[in-house]
């Protein structure tokens, strides 16, 4: 299978909920990508702006400074101590890496690629792409012994659902079991909520209480694009298994995989900067505390979503229902079906709308809950 052979892009499908929604007498509100809508904090600007003498070609590998800075965020921020520059690698986004991934390790037909039963598409796109077979799955004791990389994703997009460190901890043991490399997609892992992440930070992968201090074959991945609004400067990395990284490192040079140097200055000066993550952290936690319960008075009963960036939400119908009522409200949402067969009741709210609109949406969703009564 090749790029060509891929299907249709599915956000297309959406397009005419979107004009419905537009419709409304007082505009849409766009719940449906999370695509961030809060300014770039200036800390991160002026680190951009004072690198823009780009003259040479950047490395693959990275700045000295943003590997430290990759580094001692996981330390401070994760509870991973110890990583070296030979544990990172800054990707272009974390999208790119999540499609790639599979092309990278080397996997192709007979291979097994496992990812969450509520996935994000990507996952599966990357593992048809070099024709092995994606299986979705959370429950370690079903992965086939053909499993060479296993996806887990935590907070998940679109469900919000947190592994702690025992079921970390038999992802890993289970895939080192298959000889399968465990890649953990954490890009959400600042945006805990429900009790105890709404404390207590959210584990990685990496953390020693999931490794007893031994990487062999895990990686995390993280972007910044949500917790430091930085979606338009693709600023990801990964980290883990030095072994791992240099075989990644190796296959990105010869393909040209690199961030610019005015992007990575950008990423050193966020990662080092935790103030704006957490005043962004408190606008989302608003957020959230202003759409879920209107959504609930809607009707609507909220799975999972104890961390991330979305509600996870159904009311026991076909989510193109849902979403045709939702654009009756000038609301759009993103349906299940786009995030495997399991769950085509559902569909995913984001909180990435300016408070205004997202205040519009929940006074939309309770005046149909008056109605009902």
């Amino acid at each position: 299978m090749g790029v060509a052979d891929l299907a249709d892009y599915p956000w297309d499908a959406v397009a005419p909920y979107a004009a419905r929604a537009r419709s409304h007498p007082d505009g849409l509100v766009d719940l449906s990508i999370g695509s961030p809508v809060d300014p770039t904090p200036d800390v991160i600007g002026d680190a951009l702006r004072a690198a823009t003498d780009a003259h040479a070609y950047p490395q693959t590998v990275g700045t000295p400074a943003l590997r430290a800075a990759i580094a001692g965020w996981y330390a401070r921020r994760r509870g991973v101590p110890g990583l070296t520059p030979e544990n990172v690698l800054p990707t272009v986004g974390s999208k790119e890496l999540v499609a790639l991934l599979p092309l990278l390790l080397g996997l192709g037909p007979g291979d097994v690629v496992v990812h969450p039963r509520a996935a994000y598409p990507t996952y599966e796109v990357g593992a048809r792409l070099v024709g092995a077979t994606p299986f979705a799955s959370d429950d370690p004791a079903e992965w086939p012994a053909a499993t060479k990389l296993v996806w887990v994703n935590s907070p998940g997009n679109p469900d919000g659902r947190i592994l702690d460190v025992d079921a970390l901890r038999a992802a890993v043991a289970r895939a080192r079991e298959l000889g399968a490399v465990l890649a953990s997609d954490e890009c959400y892992a600042e945006l805990g909520w429900d009790a105890p992440w709404d404390t207590e930070p959210v584990p990685s992968a990496l953390d020693p209480r999931v490794t007893d201090g031994d990487l062999r074959g895990i990686l995390s991945v993280y972007s910044l694009s949500k917790q430091s609004n930085l979606a338009g400067y693709r600023a990801a990395f990964l980290a883990g298994d030095p072994a791992v990284v240099a075989r990644l490192l190796t296959a990105r040079k010869h393909l040209g995989l690199m961030l610019p140097l005015p992007v990575q200055a950008a990423m050193a000066a966020a990662l080092d900067d935790d103030a704006h993550v957490a005043a962004q952290r408190e606008l989302y936690r608003r957020r959230r505390e202003v759409l879920k319960p209107a959504a609930e008075a809607a009707g609507f009963h909220i799975d999972g979503s104890e961390g991330g960036l979305y509600l996870w939400a159904t009311e026991g119908r076909d989510a193109w229902e849902s979403l045709g009522r939702l654009a009756d409200l000038g609301i759009l949402a993103g349906p299940g079906h786009f995030y495997g067969t399991h769950f085509p009741q559902h569909v995913r709210l984001s909180l990435t709308a300016t408070d205004e609109r997202i205040v519009a949406a929940a006074a939309r969703l309770r005046a149909v809950s008056v109605l009902q009564d």
